[in-house]
């Protein structure tokens, strides 16, 4: 199976430059991000391989308007056991693409988690020497207070997907803001939370000049996942992904929304409209077509 990576694609939003950055791909069981839809159904959109996976990309949203830097999720990142590694067959590049991109991770000074499971927030930290340090040193970090409580209970169900590396040095430096709620990051730059992957999951608003991008997180992980009843194995909630879909929905076509995709290989950036029967009907971004490369 080929598999590509969104190494860099811009577009402006008003007085906003939206640019998505990669950090790289990764291989999961198709039937876990479709969870009851047959797999007859998911593969027609969704091609798997001789074992059952899927490629997802790690799309980070950087967002610049000449007085902020913000980064919205850091991927999975260079913690990984050498196990998973070899499962996920990742390879860790956010800040080599940034750099590639002329960005400094010191440059950042504001850096969103829309939740806590590793695929998210892998490059909030690395480890040098045995120490946790933060990769966005003069960031400042926001996620919501209910991710950090839930990753500690260490659940059964999810345990798995949380990485105390990832935030609680973070928190415990105060470098990471723990929200409730919506809430304004800066100005023009907002989250919501869409409960249902997770109960405090947040989307990231930006507004500017009339106009609306969001990114969506794993409401919405991929163009597959489009329709309100395709909700994946790992959803905690499964039945509030499918009413915070239709929420988000309504306003993302009436007001024409720019939609950032989380986990899309291919169209990462979207425009969503409905035919006359009322099926979602994406429409890429022509100056937003990532750029390939492969591992």
């Amino acid at each position: 199976m080929k598999t590509s990576n969104s190494a860099r694609s811009t577009c402006t939003l008003g007085n906003f430059e939206l640019s998505i950055f990669s950090d790289g791909t990764y291989l999961l069981d198709g039937g876990a991000m479709f969870g009851v839809v047959p797999k007859v159904m998911w593969e027609k959109k969704t091609p798997a391989d001789e074992l059952n996976r899927i490629v997802l990309a790690c799309n980070s949203l950087l967002i610049r308007d000449g007085k902020h830097t913000v980064l919205v999720e850091t991927g999975i990142g260079p913690k990984l056991p050498e196990k998973r590694r070899r499962i996920f067959q990742n390879t860790p590049q956010l800040p080599d693409n940034l750099r590639a991109g002329g960005i400094d991770p010191a440059e950042i000074d504001v850096v969103i988690n829309t939740h806590l499971h590793f695929d998210h927030c892998g490059w909030n930290t690395y480890i040098e020497n045995g120490e946790v340090k933060p990769t966005f040193p003069n960031a400042r970090y926001y996620v919501q207070a209910g991710e950090v409580e839930h990753g500690h209970l260490q659940h059964e169900r999810d345990r798995v997907s949380y990485i105390s590396e990832n935030y609680d040095p973070l928190v415990a430096s105060g470098q990471m803001q723990l929200l409730r709620g919506d809430a304004e990051i800066v100005p023009g730059i907002a989250v919501r939370v869409y409960p249902g992957h997770t109960r405090d999951m947040q989307a990231v608003l930006v507004r500017s000049a009339g106009k609306t991008a969001c990114y969506v997180s794993d409401l919405i992980p991929m163009l597959s996942h489009l329709d309100l009843t395709w909700v994946m194995g790992y959803d905690l909630y499964p039945l509030e992904v499918i009413d915070n879909r239709k929420k988000f929905y309504a306003e993302a076509v009436r007001e024409n929304w720019r939609v950032v995709f989380t986990h899309e290989p291919h169209t990462p950036m979207v425009y969503l409209d409905e035919d006359d029967k009322g099926k979602l009907i994406p429409h890429p971004i022509s100056e937003a077509a990532p750029v390939s490369s492969r591992h």
